[in-house]
């Protein structure tokens, strides 16, 4: 597997390269790090090839929120609502500057997260029509109002497979919003069930922090 880095929009994106043409194009954003620890679970799961494009650097709490949510705690920091901001660079300039290093056309184009992540990945399909399979792993889908925002907007493009998964302590907090964080994404998987969604549901077990890179990997791995 050969790696290529490059700089866009204040970013650090990683490509983890596969040798073979027509492969699928897979875009992970990641709160740290460059995802190694993502790709050597995939090489322990022996999962399907597929290009694996990285971003780090990301503004976390800005990036990846659809909106304005205060602080969780006075020792928390309020997320600031980029989403939006943040996907125009992604569509308009990333992907593309990955399209150019990759062999061939990519098969389908898939997008995964972790955390605040995995609520951008499944915002991501309300917003633009472009990723074919999506992967939301412990995703912050207690975020205010984003289960009833989901449930009344349209989506662009029903993903041909939906992986979304939690840990089974996650919820066990006395934090008000995390507490609601079980029960909203049992409800979203529920809601796109009856749409016909392809949905792969998994509770793992653990609080948030438990195996977030083999969690990670799992996720990819069921939409490849």
């Amino acid at each position: 597997m050969n790696i290529e880095k490059f700089q866009e929009g204040g970013k650090t994106v990683t490509l983890y390269l596969s040798e073979k043409e027509n492969i699928p194009l897979i875009i992970l954003n990641t709160y740290s790090g460059n995802g190694d620890s993502v790709v050597e679970e995939l090489r322990r799961l022996d999962a399907p090839d597929c290009n694996l494009l990285v971003v780090g650097d990301l503004k976390w709490d800005h990036d990846m929120t659809p909106w304005f949510c205060p602080p969780l705690s006075p020792e928390d920091t309020p997320c600031m609502g980029g989403a939006d901001e943040y996907l125009e660079l992604l569509l308009n300039e990333i992907i593309p500057e990955a399209r150019e290093h990759i062999k061939g056309e990519p098969a389908y184009l898939g997008i995964a997260g972790y955390s605040l992540a995995g609520l951008f990945a499944v915002y991501a399909m309300y917003r633009t029509d472009v990723f074919d399979r999506i992967a939301s792993m412990s995703g912050s889908l207690w975020f205010p109002d984003f289960k009833e925002y989901c449930m009344t907007h349209e989506i662009k493009r029903k993903p041909d497979k939906l992986y979304i998964s939690l840990g089974d302590k996650e919820c066990k907090t006395k934090q008000p919003l995390l507490k609601t964080v079980q029960e909203n994404t049992e409800a979203l998987v529920a809601y796109y069930k009856e749409l016909d969604m392809d949905v792969t549901w998994e509770l793992n077990p653990g609080n948030h922090f438990k195996d977030a890179a083999l969690r990670s990997a799992k996720g990819i791995m069921a939409i490849i």
